[in-house]
């Protein structure tokens, strides 16, 4: 991948059909990306972002109150960059099943994000590092060193040789990041129906050794948590620059 412009092409599927429990009440009757972060949805600083990066194709996959997401943003955002959406249907597919689904939209290859987080990273960059790897998948890490969450990667020469949110290793100095790379073909042997956590397709990615790991140069920033919704929209709110305060 040679740049901005081969973005317009690699679209991303975003994760945005979780029922958000731990942001309760405020995602009883809105979606967590339309939450509010310094005066605008969170999914508008998200495709705002994505759009300064040169994306232009974006699949929201939806669950919970996704309707509510297509009604407020419809099939385009900003000049030039499209929306699609995939719904789950009547009974929510976990991560991993909502990427299944979407697969008609995604193409041969495509990044993943998740719908409540915040990334400074370089797009082009990483769909870079991806094509280099030769590898099916790539994930995008943060040297954590347990200070955000517990670590759960161990990166071995741009390899992660072990993902695993449940069991610690002396090795684990990364934690997942929030976006990720992928083939359709990691996806088109799995059950065809059912909840897949999107988790359990990486750790066993990783024991396959078919998983590349980039690291992030910046922490992540995330609404997941009433804490985190709050610290993003003081800083947004703020107008500094992320990177001020990204260490």
């Amino acid at each position: 991948m040679s740049g901005i412009s081969d973005l317009a092409n690699m679209p991303v599927a975003l994760l945005a059909g979780g029922l958000a429990t731990r942001l309760r009440p405020l995602t009883e009757r809105v979606p967590k990306v339309l939450l509010e972060v310094a005066g605008k949805p969170f999914l508008h600083h998200q495709l705002t972002y994505l759009y300064g990066q040169g994306i232009r194709h974006v699949v929201l996959c939806v669950g919970f109150l996704g309707e509510m997401i297509r009604e407020r943003f419809s099939d385009r955002f900003g000049d030039g960059m499209h929306l699609r959406y995939s719904f789950d249907g009547p009974h929510l597919l976990g991560t991993g099943g909502a990427i299944r689904q979407a697969l008609p939209l995604l193409g041969n290859s495509f990044f993943v994000l998740y719908g409540d987080s915040y990334l400074m990273i370089d797009y082009a960059d990483v769909g870079a590092v991806f094509r280099r790897s030769g590898k099916r998948a790539l994930m995008t890490l943060y040297e954590n060193s347990d200070q955000w969450d517990a670590s759960n990667v161990w990166l071995d020469r741009g390899i992660i040789r072990t993902y695993d949110k449940r069991h610690h290793r002396t090795e684990m100095r990364h934690i997942d990041y929030g976006l990720s790379a992928f083939e359709s073909s990691v996806f088109t042997g799995l059950p065809e129906a059912g909840a897949l956590d999107l988790a359990d397709i990486q750790k066993d990615l990783a024991c396959r050794g078919e998983l590349a790991g980039y690291v992030a140069p910046h922490r992540f920033y995330e609404i997941g948590s009433h804490a985190g919704l709050a610290e993003l929209h003081a800083i947004l709110l703020s107008g500094e620059p992320l990177s001020t305060f990204s260490q």
